[in-house]
Formats: structure tokens, sequence, C-alpha cells
């Protein structure tokens, strides 16, 4: 059986868009499980918007989001150069074949002679389509012209009439009318290659057997089809992948959010989350598994079953499969994902001991399960570092409104300043106390207690916090953890300062 051989061929004019990267990943899947080969090859003979940065980066997302290549530009390979702008003598060699057979010709139609072309064609209600003018130039005259210097470009020759035709492997037969095709040119004026030509030339010479890519290029494929037939050249087996799109069914872009693989990355979504989601725009898994690894994603792959249908990129579902991949994680490695984002975050410091280590392992595990990115992880850990009476939530001072609520947190801020070191059998002694005392229980009793240690009306469980912080104070941070004796200190005198005078019986 032939070896498979595929390809992806992004152009480095920015940062990669999911809607390519999903492009990448069925490519790569489809390489691994049938055990063929995977290139990556650069087009970028757009001089004006091509750069070598926007090419690492790229390179660089591809890797982060866990694809590799068997051949490419950064790997070499026995089919390279891998970058189309340093391929530009064979695109020179093959468009002279096709002058010498007859099955393209020069083009020394000005601009304005094809805008004035285009304008009356569109005037008339009719597509427009190059007249072929250049065509009745005989070879011998183009060719003198083209060696005295004059700019030319070369256009390929097609049937004025007729249909060409192909098998997409997602979307069935295609057929297209030659009429609206007109005669495309192969290599501009310039010198550089054209597209549609480029393409039929690297495909064929790197030997790629499918290509699989948006469903934007359909209209693209009947040109290289010709192109194909004119150099003799067996073309490769095509599959259009369906747009991806916003949920309001318009093409996914800025506005619905975050769109490229490097904002992803940003937020703290991990690699193995977006290439799961990925996988399943425009393809399911037979037994309706959502969770899943790469092994099992090559595993289960089918490019038959690719929908043709739009893909809906929906955020909420990244963000939930981004919470099990999170959870699959092992202790430290979430604590080695979450510490770049709370380190910029200034939260961290840049040389973290074992103590460090293991405290933010045990941060995380209590925490990591409320978060839907790693980037929210600063704000939820703001608990630890971030201690103001004076700027306490609304649904704490809420809390404290109630005759009872304060009574509660007063008595726990004045009983705490009996301990120097404070742990959960000490809590549990204060509760008991507090309790019998005032009648409080449930909610009544600690949501006022959670408010004496936080300043906030809701968030980590007690049991857990009560030993975090107190582990937290015994570390150096760049903003210190304040123990549970200290924050009792803090928002007694805030509270007997703020509320206890509006209140007699609380005096």
């Amino acid at each position: 059986m032939k070896e498979i051989r595929v390809r992806f061929a992004p152009s480095p004019t920015g940062y990669i868009h999911v809607g390519n990267a999903r492009t990448a990943l069925f490519n790569w899947l489809f390489a691994r499980q049938k055990g063929g080969i995977f290139i990556l090859r650069v087009e970028d003979t757009d001089i004006e918007r091509s750069r070598e940065e926007y090419e690492a980066r790229l390179i660089a997302d591809l890797r982060w989001l866990g694809l590799d290549w068997d051949e490419g530009p950064d790997v070499g390979g026995p089919c390279g150069p891998y970058r189309q702008s340093e391929r530009l003598a064979i695109y020179a060699h093959y468009a002279q074949k096709l002058i010498d057979s007859g099955a393209a010709y020069y083009c020394f139609c000005s601009p304005e002679e094809l805008e004035r072309e285009r304008n009356e064609a569109l005037a008339k209600g009719i597509s427009p389509r190059y007249s072929g003018r250049c065509r009745q130039i005989p070879p011998e005259e183009a060719s003198a012209r083209v060696k005295a210097g004059e700019r030319a470009a070369v256009r390929l020759k097609v049937p004025p009439t007729g249909e060409i035709s192909f098998h997409d492997l997602i979307r069935g037969d295609l057929s297209f009318d030659l009429r609206l095709i007109g005669d495309p040119i192969l290599v501009r004026s310039n010198g550089l290659p054209a597209y549609n030509y480029a393409v039929v030339i690297d495909d064929h010479l790197m030997k790629i057997t499918h290509v699989i890519r948006g469903e934007d290029h359909i209209s693209n494929t009947p040109r290289q089809l010709l192109v194909y037939r004119a150099l003799g050249f067996e073309p490769p087996l095509f599959a259009h992948l369906s747009m991806v799109m916003g949920q309001d069914n318009t093409r996914l872009s800025k506005r619905h959010g975050a769109t490229s693989v490097d904002q992803f990355a940003r937020m703290g979504i991990l690699p193995e989350a977006l290439f799961n989601y990925l996988a399943f725009l425009g393809w399911a898994p037979p037994e309706g598994q959502e969770v899943l690894s790469r092994e099992e994603l090559i595993s289960l792959f089918d490019l038959r079953k690719v929908s043709r249908s739009a893909a809906i990129f929906d955020y909420e579902k990244l963000y939930w499969l981004n919470r099990q991949h999170l959870k699959r994680l092992a202790p430290e490695e979430k604590a080695r994902k979450a510490y770049p984002f709370l380190l910029e975050a200034g939260l961290l410091p840049n040389r973290m001991t074992a103590e460090h280590w293991a405290w933010l392992e045990k941060a995380l595990a209590a925490l990591l399960e409320t978060i839907d990115r790693l980037d929210q992880l600063p704000e939820r850990f703001s608990l630890f570092f971030s201690f103001s009476p004076e700027h306490m939530d609304n649904e704490a001072r809420a809390i404290l409104a109630e005759d009872l609520g304060l009574k509660v947190a007063l008595l726990f801020c004045q009983k705490i300043q009996e301990f120097d070191h404070f742990n959960l059998e000490e809590f549990s002694q204060i509760v008991t106390e507090i309790k019998k005392e005032t009648g409080a229980k449930g909610k009544s009793l600690y949501q006022p207690i959670r408010v004496a240690l936080t300043a906030r009306g809701s968030g980590l469980e007690l049991d857990r916090l009560i030993p975090l912080v107190e582990e937290g104070a015994q570390l150096s941070f760049p903003h210190p953890v304040l123990n549970c004796r200290e924050r009792g200190r803090r928002m007694l005198a805030f509270l007997k300062e703020s509320f206890e005078p509006k209140n007699g019986q609380n005096k």
C-alpha cells in the first residue's frame, strides 16, 4: 500500500487561528493513525505580510499543542526545502515546462487593463474572468518580449467549455464549470508563484497523498486539478473540512473571544484540553467519549466520519474539558503548570524551595476545582495573600450586619488571640465555645468566622483554609501570608471601629 503523506501548509502572516490548528490536528491524527508522514510546509511567498517571528511562533504553538512533524523547515527531510520562498527556482522550472509544452502562456496585461475587464464584466452582471487576449500572441513573439525585459505573468490555458470534477472524501462528488474559471495566473509578473500553482508543485514533489484542508479551499481545487492535468501529475485525494463558526453561526473571530492557539495558552488552557476539543470540531468518537488523550484520539479518529456541517466553537465546552484534564494531572504537574501564572502575578517567588512547592500542591488541591482556566488562579490565590477588612465584599458586610453574625465574628477574633499557633484542633475548640455562648450553628456559625479570617462572604472551606494559611505564614512570599491570629487581630480592630459602635448590644 502507498505510504500516507499529508501536510499542513500555513502562511506565517499572524498567530495561528484555532480553525487552522484544527486542520493541522486532523492531518496529524490521520497520519499517525495510518503510520504515515506528517509534513509542515511554510507558504511564505506573501512577502509583505510574512514574518520570521510569525513562523517561529507558529512552530512553537504547534509544538505546544502536542504536534510533531516528520519533515519540515526546522527538521529537514528528503523533499525540502520546506519554505516556498526557498523553492522559487523549482516553480520557475515547471512554469517554463508548461510554456514550452503550450499549456501556458505569457500575459502582458497591465493591472489597469485587468481591472477594466473586471469592471466591464460586473457591469454586465456576469462573473469576471480573464478574456484570454494574450493567448493570441505567438509564443516566439511573447518569449522575445520577455527576453527583452518586458514584465509578464504566466497563465494556464483552460478549455473554454466543459467540467472538471473530483471526489471529496467528506463531501462526495463535486463538479465545476470551466466557463467560470478563465485562465488563472501561475506566476505573477514579479516572479512569485500564485498559490494554486505553487501548492500543486509542492504537493507533487513532496509526494502528498491526501490534502486535508478547510472548505474555503474547495473553489481552489478545480484550478489546481487543471495544473495537475497540464503537468501530467497524479492528483492527491482531497478532504475539505467545514468552517469553524461562533455560536451565532458566523465565522469564528475575535469578537467571539480568543481565537488563536497563543491566546488559549496564555489563558491557561492545557494543550491536552485544546487538543482534545479541537478534535471534536467536526468529528465525534463512536463511543461518545469526551475526555480523551492523544493516544486515544489517534486510535478512534476516522476521516470518513468527519461531518460536512459547520463546526460550532463552544467556549464553555472547552473550559469543561480543561477542568477534566486538570483533574487528571499529578499534583507536581499541576504545580508546575500553575506556577508561571502565579509568578507573573507576583504571588510566588522566583526561587521556590521544596516547602514552597509542597504548599503550592496543597493549595492547588483545594482551589483548582473552582477554576476553568489557569489564568483564574491569581484571583483565587488572593485569598491567602490579600487580607483587607476595609475592602470586604458586600456579602461579608451583609453577614456582619446581622447581630448574631457580628457577635460570632467578634468572639472568634477575641478567642483566637489566645493561641500562638493555630490548628484545626484549636479551631474546633473555639467553634464549640462560640456555639455554646451564642447558640449559633450551621451557616450562622461558620459564615461569620469565614468573614473574620478572609474578609469575604464565601470561599474555601475553613478546614482547608486554616492549615494553608498557617503553613503559608511560615514561608517567604513576595506578599506575606498573614496567619489566623494576625488576621483575627486586624479584623477585631476593624469591627470595633466600624461595626460595634452601631449596635450597643455588641459592645
